[in-house]
């Protein structure tokens, strides 16, 4: 390659002051398993088996950048985010403070989405018919099983019961009709109660008495109670009985009145008139008036003219920006709204509206996600990783230098130079590269230190059989290595092929320990054909031509 031994001695230096800068400068870094952090293995929810193959190749495709963007916006150095299979995600942050906010701020779906909210007068009309459903999909014992049966009388009816000032129901009787021939009227024939059908298997309101009254387009639900109306929402009876073009959506937060607390339920309707696709920029931000936390949007150029549009028809009303199917917000139209607006979040501190700022900006991931494995390697572990594998390989390298040393005499004490400069290329390719140094890339280091000494060995036997041919010192060097080269190019070779095949196709520590193996490959080649070599010639020049060579 060089032919003048000066030459040679300028590029090794060069390398090593280039792998001490890198070493120096980016410094090393450490993987999960050493540092300590978070592992997750996400798949995408497909609950009914509707999605398709490809779907859900695209779905994975789609959530792997954004979940990418949400981390390194998030702030974790070097995260490691991939595929595995056609619908799994491995995402594993190393040095991570705070698992359950980067795993909320990871698995949000962030669907945004603006609807109006409507007087719950359509929904008053309909409890009737609503708790009716309840009963008929649930059966009186499950509800009695489950404390909602409650009767007053054999000989009222539901009607009554919902409905008649005398025995009003907590806010929602309140806002509806106290005349039972009303409220049939109002919900037409087909809707009007059976007055055939036997009392006792009408004296039972489970939906309605969950109902508080709450502000406008509002039920509040005490908390308690919360489970037992999300098991009655998701009936497909329920939600037959609903009004058309209605929906009802939790709030994000629970509201305290009185002694207790309850979650707000939004009359909305719906369909949204704006979604999150508008959403140009999310910025977190803080309401000196009334020192709350907020997320100030900003939309697309289509998107502010349809807000402007919709909230110059609706002022005095309210609009309910929903997140998740949840409601984060329902201010009230004061006037009308162009492409900025602001999303208030009561009591939640600045860094809950910088994460909701952050997954905004980011998008929507475009289907839920399960978290199928989740592992967290606390920093004690991680530490008692690197002490473990300094051991290992503290004990593993001082024997086979001693046995280099023992048996090659002088010529092993230059492999065992050569071989120290070249653990200070790998760590500094390591840190060239901006790769993590993992537990199974300590094993990867080790394992090419072993690959580096059986080139060294192979040279130094061919070294020998020269020398015993009586061939002169130089000679005897220049064909020993010439001889051993095609060995150690097949050897070299053949692995680095399979490191590339590891790092390819492997996940997480299977990876680290190919990054590893391959620099380790390449800077014991560069070692043992090029540094060993020129301190061979180096040894050869101290000594005169009939003096013998220690080997």
């Amino acid at each position: 390659m060089f032919k003048s031994f000066g030459a040679r001695i300028v590029v090794i230096l060069a390398a090593l002051a280039l792998a001490t800068g890198y070493l120096w400068g980016r410094g090393l870094k450490l993987g999960l398993d050493l540092q300590g952090g978070m592992h997750l293995v996400l798949e995408i929810e497909d609950p009914d088996g509707t999605m398709t193959t490809e779907a859900r190749s695209d779905a994975i495709d789609q959530a792997e950048r954004i979940i990418r963007t949400r981390v390194d916006e998030f702030g974790v150095e070097e995260p490691l985010i991939q595929k595995s299979g056609e619908d799994r995600l491995i995402v594993e942050l190393a040095g991570l403070d705070d698992e359950s906010r980067a795993k909320e701020v990871i698995n949000q779906q962030a669907y945004l989405e603006w609807k109006l909210v409507l007087e719950t007068t359509q929904v008053d009309r309909a409890l009737e018919r609503i708790d009716r459903a309840v009963v008929a999909a649930i059966g009186e014992e499950g509800l009695r099983e489950m404390g909602r049966a409650t009767e007053s009388g054999p000989t009222r009816s539901i009607q009554q019961l919902l409905f008649s000032p005398q025995d009003s129901v907590q806010g929602a009787g309140d806002s509806a009709s106290t005349d039972g021939a009303d409220t049939a009227d109002a919900l037409g024939e087909e809707d009007a109660p059976d007055e055939e059908e036997p009392a006792e298997a009408l004296n039972f309101r489970p939906f309605t008495g969950l109902l508080n009254t709450g502000e406008v387009g509002t039920y509040l639900v005490d908390v308690a109670d919360v489970e037992t109306a999300n098991r009655f929402m998701a009936l497909e009876e329920f939600q037959r009985a609903l009004p058309r073009n209605i929906s009802l959506q939790w709030s994000w937060d629970s509201i305290p009145r009185g002694t207790g607390y309850y979650r707000e339920l939004y009359v909305l309707e719906e369909e949204p008139f704006l979604t999150g696709d508008q959403l140009e920029n999310a910025t977190a931000n803080r309401d000196l008036q009334f020192n709350q936390a907020q997320v100030l949007f900003e939309l697309n150029r289509r998107g502010g003219r349809d807000f402007q549009r919709l909230t110059s028809a609706h002022i005095g009303d309210r609009i309910a920006i929903v997140l998740d199917e949840e409601v984060v917000s329902a201010p009230v139209v004061r006037d009308r709204i162009g492409a900025n607006g602001s999303i208030d979040l009561g009591s939640a501190d600045m860094s809950e509206a910088a994460d909701l700022a952050l997954v905004l900006r980011a998008g929507s991931l475009p289907a839920r996600l399960q978290i199928m494995e989740e592992r967290t390697v606390g920093p004690s572990l991680g530490q008692d990783s690197i002490d473990q594998g300094r051991i290992a390989g503290i004990v593993g390298l001082v024997a086979v230098l001693g046995i280099m040393m023992i048996y090659y005499k002088i010529a092993g004490i230059l492999a065992v130079c050569a071989l120290g400069m070249y653990v200070l290329l790998v760590l500094g390719g390591l840190a060239a590269l901006g790769a993590n140094l993992t537990l199974p890339g300590i094993a990867g280091l080790i394992l090419s230190v072993g690959m580096a000494v059986d080139a060294n060995v192979l040279i130094f036997e061919r070294i020998r059989e020269e020398l015993a041919k009586r061939r002169a010192p130089r000679t005897a060097v220049d064909e020993g290595f010439g001889n051993a080269l095609s060995a150690i190019v097949d050897a070299n070779i053949t692995t680095l092929i399979t490191g590339l095949i590891l790092f390819q196709f492997g996940t997480g520590p299977v990876r680290g320990f190919a990054v590893t193996l391959c620099i380790g490959i390449v800077a014991s080649f560069f070692s043992a054909l090029y540094v060993t070599r020129t301190l061979f010639l180096l040894y050869l020049s101290g000594k005169r031509g009939s003096d013998p060579v220690s080997i």
